[in-house]
Parts: structure tokens; C-alpha cells; sequence
């Protein structure tokens, strides 16, 4: 199984920087696509920004340009959030969907961002 665990959230006012990290319990990239997606209280899950095992990035519209989504080392992703917003605040999930060894979709425990105006 792959085993995501997520660190980095805060509280920050808005304008302000965070950097999340996932750690995964191997090394995957070769095998999976890896992300992160939010979710607002009172709001539906939604996916922010992904990296495929070719380093190919994409990102929702709402980050563009602030967001920037990285593979740190051969088993850490980050996410560099920054000129913060307050409709960013949300609980941001680290995911993975993976193929063959790790055939499968699997999500981090999550870690709360809020920003403050």
C-alpha cells in the first residue's frame, strides 16, 4: 500500500506564504500521478494542482500563478502556496493515483490552511 503523510499547514494572513509538504512511503513518482486537492467548509472537494511522472504539472485556475507544485526529492511533494487568499483557506489533501505496482488511489490525512484578512 502507499501511505501519504501531509505537514506544512497554518494559519497566515492573507499575502502570505505556506509550503505543504507529502511524504510518501516509497518511491512512486515513476508509477503514479501525484496531487493535491482542498476542501472549504461547506464546499465540495476540489483538485488544485497535479504533477505526472513525466514532471508535467497542471493547475486549477483559482492558483494559478501563486501555486507551485514540486517534487522535492524521490519520495516528497510539495506545494509552494503563495500571495495567500482568504477563499484559499481549506483543509488541502495530499493524493496519489497510482498503476501497476501501486494500482490504486490513495489520500494523505489531510492539514488545514487558513488564511486571515
Amino acid at each position: 500500500q502507499v501511505q501519504l503523510v501531509e505537514s506544512g499547514g497554518g494559519s497566515v494572513q492573507a499575502g502570505g506564504s505556506l509550503k505543504l509538504s507529502c511524504v510518501a512511503s516509497g518511491n512512486i513518482f515513476s508509477s503514479c500521478t501525484m496531487g493535491w486537492y482542498r476542501q472549504a467548509p461547506g464546499k465540495e472537494r476540489e483538485g488544485v494542482s497535479f504533477i505526472r511522472s513525466d514532471g508535467s504539472t497542471s493547475y486549477a485556475d483559482s492558483v494559478k500563478g501563486r501555486f507551485t507544485i514540486s517534487q522535492e526529492n524521490a519520495n516528497t511533494l510539495t506545494l509552494q502556496m503563495n500571495s495567500l487568499k482568504t477563499e484559499d483557506t481549506a483543509v488541502y489533501y495530499c493524493a496519489a493515483g497510482c498503476t501497476s505496482p501501486w494500482d490504486g488511489f490513495y489520500w494523505g490525512q489531510g492539514t488545514q490552511v487558513t488564511v486571515s484578512s
